[in-house]
């Protein structure tokens, strides 16, 4: 997959979430295969956790290979907002990152900062699997105009400054992580189907952000969710995580391999 195709893929992203609802998929083991199976699909977009998945920088280069080969375009949760990382993650070839723990203006500015090259922001060039395409890689501008940026509002700091943050010159979107923000803003772990005032927050994230004309993320906990939210003006949802996927799956075959449960329909034999 060429460099200007990863750009196409990261503009696709950004016009599913414009156009209705992106849906994507979390991905927290560090598995080729999986990478390369979770990116073939049609999915919208497939996040790579290094926050707190199993995968590490050392796995992420391979991981974004084996996507990329699939015709996926990865996004990256890095582990902290701090220019090293998220300059690591776009030079291993993700098409856009998402950073954690965002509380006010400016570190949502720092980390638009880190996805961009001078004289827009800081990041230091080095596209290291670029180098290996026979078309190169794209130049800065190219870069810079294609580098997918989003930040996380979880804490009660990062609510009490939504409106700076949201029009954060260069920032493509907020996600939130609903059960962070829970707790942080003293829900403990309730969920917003358990408590409207958890509900009444997460919608005014989501309202934020479309009114400032950015995509509107959401951690959903299943696939109901992201269609509830999508209703009320999510544009960028995930709805499922390779872990949870496979542990469900291998504990219905059980129960129906013990007459506990009946077959799903439309299961398919091996």
């Amino acid at each position: 997959m060429s460099v200007g195709a990863i750009a196409a893929s990261a503009q696709r992203l950004r016009d599913a979430w414009t156009a209705g609802a992106a849906l994507g998929i979390w991905s927290s083991l560090p598995d080729l295969s999986v990478a390369e199976l979770l990116a073939g699909l049609p999915y919208d977009y497939v996040c790579v956790d290094l926050q707190h998945g199993v995968a590490t920088f050392s796995e992420l280069p391979g991981m974004t290979q084996a996507m990329r080969a699939a015709g996926g375009a990865p996004v990256v949760r890095v582990p902290w907002n701090e220019q090293a990382g998220i300059w690591r993650a776009l030079d291993s070839g993700a098409a856009g990152v998402l950073v954690p723990m965002v509380n006010d203006g400016a570190e949502a500015a720092a980390a638009v900062a880190a996805c961009r090259f001078p004289p827009a922001g800081n990041r230091s060039w080095g596209p290291m699997w670029g180098y290996v395409r026979p078309d190169g890689a794209l130049p800065p501008a190219e870069q810079d105009a294609s580098a997918i940026c989003l930040v996380m509002i979880e804490t009660a700091a990062g609510v009490d400054a939504l409106d700076e943050i949201v029009r954060t010159p260069g920032l493509d979107g907020v996600y939130v992580g609903p059960n962070d923000l829970a707790l942080a803003c003293g829900y403990g772990r309730r969920t917003y189907r358990d408590d409207a005032g958890l509900e009444a927050l997460i919608q005014r994230v989501v309202d934020a952000c479309r009114g400032a004309g950015i995509a509107a993320g959401l951690h959903c906990s299943d696939p109901q969710m992201a269609r509830e939210w999508a209703a009320r003006g999510a544009t960028m949802l995930t709805i499922a995580q390779d872990t949870g996927l496979l542990a469900d799956g291998a504990r219905q075959a059980l129960a129906v391999a013990r007459g506990e449960a009946a077959a799903p329909e439309g299961a398919r034999p091996y």
